[in-house]
C-alpha cells in the first residue's frame, strides 16, 4: 500500500526536502539574528545622525552673529558714507561704501552688499573697482582630501546622508544685473526691518543671510546685506555625524561578531541535534545517540535532553510492541493448536461421546479466542485513546461509591462476598470529591478490574474494603480482599501481560491475563502508580490481598 500525499506533497519528497548543509552565513537564523540586531543599532544611529537640532542652533547662533555685525557695519556707514545732496536729500556715497566695507570686512569671509533705497545694487565687497574695471572676487574650495581611503569615506558619508532627512531651504541664487527684489530680506530691510534668512547653494551647502536698514535719523537710506557660507556649520555638523559613524562601526562589528557567535551558539547546536534526530530515522540498529548538550544548562540543552529520552522512550515502545506482537502470537497460537488437534481427532473419532466432548473443547477455544481478541483490541487501542483523549476533572469518591454499590448488589444476588467503602469527610460532615484529572471511564475500569479480581479470590463471607484519603498532594485508593493473597514471587508479575494466577476451581481460559496489565498501564498513564502486597494479621499469616493505586490529586 503506497503513502498518500499530505499537504500535496508525497511522503518520500517531504522526507527528504529537509536539512541542507549550511555555513555560518548562509543559516537563516544567522542571517535573522544578524538583521535582528543591527536594525536595533541602525534605528538609534539613525536617529543621531539626523542633527536638525545641533545644526539649527548653529545656524541661529551665527546668524544672531551676523545680525549684531551688519548692525554695526550699518551704523558706521551711515555716519561715514553719507553725503548731503544741493537739494538737501541724504544719500549714501558709492566710493566711500566701498571704502568702508574693505575696511570692516577686511580678512573675513563675509560678503557685504549695499542696496539703494530704489533697490539698485550700491557696493558689493566682492567687487573691487580698479582702472581696468570691476573685479569679482571668488573665495576657492578647499583642496580636495586624496588617496583612496578619504574617498571611499567621503562616498559612504555622502550615501548615508541621502538617507537622513533635511529640511527644505530655497536655493540661493545671482542674477547679473542684482537687485533687492531678488532677496526678500533686503526688500524687507528696505522696508525698515531687520531679516534673516537661510539658503542653499547650487552644491548642497548653506548660505547664511542677513539685512538691516541702513537709517539715519529714521530714514532709511539703504539695505545692507551680509551674506556668509555655512560651511563652518557643515563642517561642526559633518564631524559630529562621522564621529556617530566611527562609533557605529566599531558597534557594528562588535554586534556581527556577537550575532554570529550567538546564532553558531544556537544553530549549529540545533543542527547537530537535527542531524542525530534524521540519522535515527534512517537508522537500522540503535547505535545513533543523540548529542548529550544537558550541560549547557539552557533550552538548547533541555532540548537535547528531550530528545534522547524521546528517542529512548521510542526504543521502549518499539520494544513493547514486539514483546506485545510475540506475546500475541504466543496466546493465539496455544488455542489455535488445541482446536486443530479437536478438529483431527473428531475426524477419526466415530464415538458420539467422545466427539461431542471434542466439540465442547472446540467451543470452548473459539471463545478463549474470541475473549482474548477482545482483551488484545483494547489494550492495542489504550495507548492511542489515552494520547488523543481529553482530561477533566474526575470524582473518585463519587465513582468509587457507584462502582462498590453496583458490584456489592451483584455479589449479593450471587452469592459473594460482602462490600465496604470508606471514604473520607468535609469539614461539614459531606463526603470529600477526591478530585483528580483524567478518563472517568478508563478509571472506572481500572477499578472495576480490581473489584471483581477481589470477588474471585475472597470467600464468600469474606468482606471486600475500598478506602480512598488524600495524602501529600495524592490520592489512595486501596482494595483488600480476604482472598489467599499472592505469590511473594509473584507481587510485579502478575501485571505483566497474559500472566494468570487463578483460583484452582476457576475453568482455564476464563481470564486472557490482561485486566492487571491494562489497569497499571491506564493508572501509570495518569501520572500514578498501581502497587500489590499482601495483608498479615497478628501473627504474620496471609489474610488477604491489597491493591493500591496512586493518583496526583488536582
Amino acid at each position: 500500500m503506497g503513502t498518500g500525499p499530505v499537504d500535496g506533497q508525497p511522503a518520500e519528497r517531504r522526507r527528504g526536502r529537509r536539512r541542507r548543509p549550511r555555513g555560518a552565513w548562509r543559516s537563516p537564523l544567522t542571517r535573522r539574528i544578524l538583521a535582528l540586531n543591527v536594525l536595533v543599532l541602525a534605528v538609534p544611529v539613525l536617529g543621531l545622525l539626523h542633527l536638525e537640532q545641533y545644526r539649527d542652533s548653529l545656524i541661529e547662533a551665527e546668524l544672531e552673529a551676523l545680525g549684531t555685525q551688519a548692525r554695526a557695519f550699518a551704523t558706521t556707514l551711515a555716519g561715514s558714507a553719507v553725503v548731503v545732496t544741493q537739494s538737501g536729500e541724504e544719500k549714501l556715497l558709492a566710493e566711500g561704501t566701498r571704502h568702508a566695507m574693505r575696511v570692516l570686512l577686511a580678512g573675513s569671509d563675509i560678503r557685504a552688499r549695499l542696496f539703494g533705497p530704489g533697490g539698485d545694487l550700491v557696493a558689493d565687497s566682492f567687487v573691487l573697482m580698479g582702472p581696468g574695471g570691476q573685479v569679482t572676487v571668488e573665495e576657492l574650495p578647499p583642496p580636495e582630501p586624496g588617496g583612496w581611503m578619504p574617498e571611499i569615506l567621503e562616498r559612504a558619508y555622502n550615501w548615508v546622508l541621502d538617507y537622513v532627512p533635511s529640511d527644505e531651504l530655497p536655493v540661493y541664487q545671482e542674477a547679473r544685473q542684482q537687485r533687492a527684489a531678488q532677496y526678500p530680506e533686503a526688500e524687507r530691510a528696505l522696508a525698515g526691518d531687520a531679516h534673516s534668512r537661510v539658503y542653499r547653494d547650487p552644491d548642497g551647502g548653506l548660505v547664511l543671510s542677513v539685512a538691516v536698514p541702513v537709517q539715519r535719523y529714521r530714514q532709511v537710506l539703504g539695505a545692507l546685506m551680509l551674506t556668509k557660507d555655512g560651511s563652518e556649520i557643515e563642517a561642526a555638523v559633518r564631524d559630529r555625524r562621522l564621529d556617530i559613524l566611527v562609533v557605529f562601526a566599531v558597534a557594528l562589528g562588535v554586534t556581527v561578531l556577537l550575532s554570529v557567535y550567538l546564532a553558531g551558539a544556537i544553530a549549529r547546536p540545533l543542527h547537530r541535534l537535527a542531524e542525530a534526530a534524521d540519522r535515527v530515522r534512517r537508522a537500522q540498529g540503535r547505535q545513533v545517540e543523540i548529542p548529550d548538550m544537558s550541560k549547557r544548562r539552557d533550552e538548547i540543552g533541555d532540548l537535547s535532553v528531550a530528545l534522547d529520552d524521546m528517542t529512548q522512550a521510542l526504543w521502549d515502545r518499539l520494544d513493547a510492541i514486539e514483546r506485545f506482537a510475540a506475546d500475541v502470537a504466543h496466546e493465539i497460537k496455544n488455542p489455535l493448536t488445541s482446536v486443530r488437534s479437536a478438529v483431527e481427532t473428531v475426524a477419526r473419532v466415530d464415538d458420539p461421546e467422545q466427539q461431542k466432548k471434542l466439540m465442547g473443547i472446540i467451543l470452548d477455544d473459539v471463545q478463549r479466542l474470541d475473549r482474548l481478541i477482545s482483551d488484545i483490541s483494547d489494550a492495542s487501542r489504550l495507548d492511542a485513546e489515552l494520547s488523543r483523549a481529553q482530561s477533566e476533572p474526575v470524582g473518585l469518591s463519587r465513582l468509587l461509591d457507584a462502582l462498590v454499590e453496583v458490584e456489592g448488589a451483584t455479589s449479593k444476588e450471587r452469592g459473594g462476598p460482602t462490600y465496604a467503602i470508606e471514604l473520607p469527610r468535609a469539614a461539614d460532615g459531606s463526603t470529600d470529591p477526591l478530585t483528580i484529572q483524567g478518563l472517568e471511564g478508563r478509571l472506572g475500569q481500572v477499578f472495576r478490574n480490581l473489584l471483581s479480581n477481589a470477588a474471585t479470590f475472597s470467600p464468600t463471607d469474606g468482606t471486600i474494603r475500598v478506602g480512598a484519603r488524600r495524602a501529600d498532594g495524592w490520592v489512595q485508593v486501596v482494595v483488600d480482599d480476604h482472598g489467599p493473597g499472592v505469590p511473594e514471587n509473584k507481587l510485579k508479575a502478575i501485571f505483566d501481560r497474559f500472566y494468570t494466577e487463578r483460583p484452582k476451581d476457576e475453568k482455564f481460559g476464563t481470564h486472557s491475563g490482561l485486566g492487571l496489565s491494562i489497569s497499571k498501564q491506564i493508572v501509570e498513564a495518569h501520572g500514578g502508580s498501581l502497587v500489590a502486597e499482601n495483608r498479615r494479621d497478628a501473627e504474620g499469616h496471609i489474610a488477604g490481598a491489597r491493591f493500591t493505586v496512586w493518583l496526583p490529586a488536582e
